[in-house]
């Protein structure tokens, strides 16, 4: 199993210090099911190439099963040796996991830049054609090429591989590419080399931040990805869905405030953001005259009332829950818990999840917030969202709250069927 990385440029031997691998010194690496080499069979000041080769053992994959449907043969004689899947991504997130961060302390303006990178991923199963490869990369803009080898020159009679050599070249930061590689890899083969649980889906939205949610096939990606938990690709499919509607929602204020940047304009703004503060207290108040001690906040979005709750001597905990990870590092960053008193720290607790799938992580608080979050969702997908706050995590009380219809009326440029943000699916 081999992948190629290819930094053509000035200085390019400074790939080693992004790699944060000597280009000078080849390297060995035990692992549980093998061994894997990084090595640089190419070094100039033009052009450098590292190299990782992963050496599977198919005894040690084998070992422990009770054998196949077809056969105890198959567990030994089969593709896993060789062909790109997750092996080769746990194998990039564990060798070239700082580079994957962005993080170069000897070369930080490197790192941040933009750089002419090729990778080859060799043995991907695309069963020949390239045209997955295509359309999981080409959107990304790469330029993307696949070849099939024939199977034995001695035997053309068996054709070629079903497996494709896969090149991409493309003008990307190192950590782009290394994240594209790392969620891209097991979409290919759809085989994971261990065991899927809920974590899973962090990971995918994780890596995929800034450019999945984005993406033409993000919904093929999932599934492929998680192929193994069906109700897991559908909560990975809807936080994707939900952060591609909050960014054109971003944009769409972004473009009206920069449009119309004019005093009133920000007389408006300055009124809003009183009105919410005004909002958030009344929830507050609502929430502390219930006795409640412990409370969850679904869909928390940026942090403001979880912060407010924070406060409050009489709350023990409060837990913080959005579909987005890019919502929920804004409500880090606003809560400020790398220096948060050790006592406040203490209570809280940070959830990402979907609001309309079943979390035993919901339940056992006395009171959940569920704070202008209705209105955001699909009007099919209500029922489920009832009966997971109502039946399942079922807290002592409930305080949910959306924006008041009536109130439009202040919107002159509103119309009678418009909707006041472009995230909301009902009135």
């Amino acid at each position: 199993m081999l992948l190629t990385l290819t930094y053509r440029g000035e200085n390019s031997q400074d790939l080693g210090y992004l790699l944060h691998k000597n280009p000078h010194r080849a390297q060995q690496f035990e692992l549980a099911w093998g061994k894997a080499y990084v090595f640089y069979p190419e070094v100039s000041n033009e052009s450098t190439t590292a190299a990782m080769l992963l050496d599977i053992d198919p005894i040690v994959l084998a070992r422990g099963k009770q054998g196949s449907r077809d056969g105890g043969i198959f567990d030994y004689v089969n593709d896993r040796p060789y062909v790109a899947s997750s092996f080769m991504s746990s194998a990039i997130s564990r060798f070239f996991g700082t580079a994957m961060g962005g993080r170069c302390d000897k070369r930080p303006k490197l790192a941040a830049q933009k750089l002419d990178l090729t990778a080859v991923v060799y043995n991907v199963k695309d069963n020949g054609s390239g045209e997955l490869a295509k359309e999981l990369f080409a959107p990304l803009g790469y330029e993307v090429f696949t070849k099939r080898e024939i199977l034995d020159e001695k035997f053309p009679e068996w054709g070629d591989s079903p497996y494709n050599t896969l090149t991409i070249h493309g003008n990307f930061r190192l950590s782009e590419l290394l994240n594209h590689l790392y969620v891209l890899i097991p979409v290919f083969d759809k085989q994971k080399h261990y065991y899927t649980d809920e974590g899973e889906i962090e990971k995918l939205l994780s890596h995929g931040e800034g450019w999945l949610a984005d993406h033409p096939a993000k919904e093929k990606i999932a599934a492929r990805y998680l192929s193994a938990r069906r109700s897991y690709a559908r909560k990975a499919i809807d936080a994707l869905l939900e952060a591609e509607a909050e960014e054109m929602a971003e944009d769409n204020e972004q473009e009206t405030t920069n449009e119309n940047s004019s005093p009133e304009v920000r007389e408006r703004e300055r009124k809003k953001e009183s009105l919410n503060t005004m909002h958030m207290n009344t929830v507050r108040d609502a929430v502390l005259a219930t006795g409640a001690e412990s409370v969850i906040d679904l869909g928390c979005g940026e942090g403001r009332l979880t912060a407010m709750l924070l406060e409050e001597k009489q709350i023990k905990a409060v837990a913080a829950c959005d579909v987005s990870v890019s919502v929920l590092e804004k409500a880090v960053s606003r809560l400020k818990t790398d220096s948060m008193p050790e006592y406040r720290r203490k209570k809280l607790t940070l959830l990402q999840a979907s609001l309309i799938y079943r979390d035993k992580r919901f339940s056992g608080y006395d009171c959940a917030c569920v704070v202008e979050v209705i209105e955001h969702i699909e009007p099919m997908r209500i029922p489920a969202f009832e009966r997971v706050v109502f039946e399942f995590a079922a807290p002592k009380t409930v305080i949910l709250t959306t924006p008041n219809r009536e109130y439009n009326a202040h919107y002159k440029s509103l119309g009678d069927d418009e909707l006041r943000h472009t995230d909301h699916r009902l009135r």
